[in-house]
């Protein structure tokens, strides 16, 4: 049954709230021909503010070639590098002699080819014949730019889950050579939009390895308006004839701290459950619903901690921030300030919590966090 709270895709057009900021920076960005990142927590926004920037810029007259890719499942440097030249060819081609033709041309003296016989079983355009090179690398990176320069046209590539190219056998295999061609090729005929929603990993690339440091415009989300999220479910509930008093709505939003993939959800099982008014016993139903669904993934996580972790956490849940402190030490049974270092690292790795400016701990996920505190921690506040 249709649903005015969209939560199973990415979202453009009249459900797209509370980014509006942040759209008209990217399209900016975009037009400047900058190459921007953005890392933010899963379902967060990022691919619903991409489409929506490139959307709008189309129906604005703007002239670009956009090309999308996936590192997720990433765990190779030659599948990293044969997906990047299917993607980046298919830009600017659409048939088998096309595609020969490309890669005879601008990647000849490497090892990629086109093979027939294989692009015919797996729609893969590029194929290697050995094991990739430094040359070969270097060759695949320049690629977008040559073709961007030659067909005179303005090109795009969205690379996703890009913090997984550190999965590969030596991530820097790989970026390394992109900051280098980034560097030396002209601004304005290729560009890229890099995006993760490992945020931890994220910031290891580029901000304390500093990889392609003022090269990449980093595009923060920020936390969207509580106004225009309790504005747009109050339309979506009278939409379907029922009525929810803002007020509760207001108390969902700092529950889930304004996350609109968890609101939506949140906002759908309400509206299946309920008729006209919708009351508190309705909300409350519908947090257990949410909860009983992610239960199992939260279970899964705190299974994969060490005690040593839990009691991190446990101490994070209670408002410490100090945690090398004699205090936390050994409130926490923690063993040592070096011991406290090793967890720390060890729950950013779990990408289960991270830092803000000013080394402020964060729960990445605001619904774990309320599960861990109440459930897990049987905290009564």
């Amino acid at each position: 049954m249709a649903t005015p709270f969209v939560y199973d895709k990415y979202v453009t057009g009249k459900n797209f709230i509370g980014r509006k900021a942040e759209s008209v920076i990217l399209s900016n960005l975009i037009q400047g021909g900058e190459n921007v990142v953005i890392y933010e927590p899963p379902k967060s926004g990022k691919t619903s503010l991409i489409q929506q920037t490139i959307f709008s810029m189309r129906v604005a007259g703007k002239q670009f070639l956009v090309g999308q890719m996936s590192c997720m499942d990433i765990r190779s440097i030659s599948s990293f590098l044969t997906r990047f030249g299917t993607t980046v060819i298919r830009m600017v081609a659409a048939t088998p002699s096309e595609y020969a033709d490309i890669i005879s041309t601008y990647l000849q003296d490497t090892h990629f080819v086109f093979d027939r016989a294989h692009f015919s079983e797996t729609d893969e355009v590029v194929s290697l014949n050995w094991d990739p090179d430094d040359a070969d690398i270097l060759a695949m990176l320049r690629l977008p730019y040559r073709l961007a320069a030659d067909k005179g046209s303005r090109m795009l590539l969205l690379i996703d889950e890009f913090q997984n190219i550190r999965l590969t056998e030596d991530g820097d295999l790989i970026l390394k050579p992109m900051e280098s061609v980034i560097k030396d090729e002209p601004k304005g005929g290729f560009s890229y939009i890099l995006s993760g929603s490992m945020v931890n990993a994220m910031k290891d690339i580029f901000e304390v390895q500093r990889y392609f440091y003022r090269h990449v415009e980093h595009l923060p989300l920020n936390r969207p308006d509580e106004r225009d999220i309790v504005d747009r479910i109050v339309k979506g509930f009278l939409s379907s004839g029922k009525v929810i008093d803002r007020d509760l709505l207001m108390g969902s939003c700092t529950l889930f701290r304004n996350n609109l993939w968890y609101i939506n959800h949140f906002s759908a099982i309400c509206d299946a459950r309920s008729k006209g008014y919708i009351m508190e016993p309705v909300l409350i139903e519908a947090l257990d619903c949410l909860l009983a669904i992610h239960e199992p993934r939260f279970k899964a996580y705190m299974n994969d901690l060490t005690t040593h972790q839990v009691s991190l956490l446990r101490a994070i849940i209670d408002g410490f921030t100090r945690f090398s402190s004699s205090e936390v030490v050994q409130s926490y049974h923690l063993n040592s300030s070096a011991n406290v270092k090793r967890v720390k690292d060890a729950l950013m790795k779990k990408e289960i919590v991270t830092f803000d400016n000013s080394d402020k701990p964060v729960i990445i996920d605001p619904l774990f966090e309320y599960w861990v505190r109440h459930y897990f921690f049987n905290k009564k506040d």
